[in-house]
């Protein structure tokens, strides 16, 4: 299996420093770290199980925006959007819900991973759309739990939930998939995912008659049909990645976005970077211990000069 990694702020050597990791951190959220060790586990094992004719993209943030596509895989049977998940613990997957299990009670968890994986799957749908790539089936979302402590109870979920247990039986369904592309096209399309520009290369005008000019109404069309570059405006709904998210239904592109009617907006909590107080904890005491390492192997150092 190719694999190309995407992830930012990681060295040449798919590496992340303390600082980076800071970074991180405040930027993509508490739980961004975790779920890259937990990408890292999963990808190998889905590395040993898929061999030749599929392509990994990790962490690809889509052009002209912070969104951030987590696993695309591309194979012979289609593509996949997969988010893998370090948590543990029960949980219930029911229709879009994603609920936690507590004493034979479920309630819905503080963050919906079904929700999540879906609305960055019609994101990154809604991308492939917007530079006209003709795929033979929709984008199919999967969530992966990495952890063997996830217990999950599966109710028709809106995407595909996978156990670690479970990980070769869906590696195993997705080489079985009846085959809809070629070798040679699971790589170009992975290529051109990356950069939308090579597709548009790869298929040149075709030539006017000699002798006749071009008229300007096949100059209009001509122009309608080539691809503009990706705005995550043009998605028709707002992309948010909050706590309580709920499905979003997607528009099309050709119907107006509804004008929102002005809220008075809430009250600033005074806290840097929108962080609640529990994340300013955490984020402090990690700073701490990351403190203390250093000074304790500064020491070491010094001791044995």
């Amino acid at each position: 299996m190719k694999i190309i990694d995407k992830t930012p702020l990681q060295d040449q050597n798919g590496e992340i420093n303390i600082i980076a990791r800071i970074q991180g951190t405040l930027k993509y959220g508490l739980n961004w770290y975790g779920e890259l060790q937990a990408q890292k586990m999963v990808i190998a094992q889905l590395n040993r199980l898929l061999e030749k004719g599929f392509v990994l993209i990790r962490n690809f943030t889509l052009p002209n925006s912070e969104i951030v596509i987590p696993i695309i895989l591309i194979g012979a049977g289609g593509v996949w959007v997969i988010h893998v998940t370090n948590a543990k613990g029960y949980f219930e997957a029911k229709g879009d819900q994603w609920n936690t299990i507590s004493n034979g009670r479920s309630q819905p968890a503080s963050i919906n991973l079904l929700s999540r994986v879906s609305q960055v799957t019609r994101v990154f749908q809604k991308y492939l759309d917007i530079h006209k790539f003709n795929l033979p089936a929709p984008v199919e979302p999967v969530l992966v739990a990495s952890d063997p402590g996830a217990q999950i109870e599966s109710v028709r979920p809106v995407a595909r939930v996978v156990r670690s247990d479970a990980l070769k039986q869906f590696a195993s369904s997705l080489v079985q998939a009846r085959p809809l592309m070629s070798v040679g096209t699971i790589y170009e399309l992975a290529d051109q995912i990356l950069d939308p520009k090579l597709r548009k290369s790869a298929e040149p005008p075709k030539p006017e008659p000699e002798n006749q000019p071009a008229s300007r109404a096949r100059a209009i069309f001509n122009s309608s049909e080539t691809p503009g570059e990706f705005n995550p405006a043009d998605l028709g709904f707002e992309f948010t990645e909050e706590e309580t998210e709920q499905p979003v239904p997607v528009q099309s592109l050709a119907q107006p976005t509804p004008q929102r009617q002005p809220t008075s907006s809430p009250a600033k909590s005074g806290l840097p970077l929108g962080m609640n107080r529990t994340q300013l904890i955490l984020l402090s005491v990690m700073l701490l211990v990351e403190c203390c390492v250093l000074i304790g192997f500064a020491f070491i150092l010094f001791q044995f000069r």
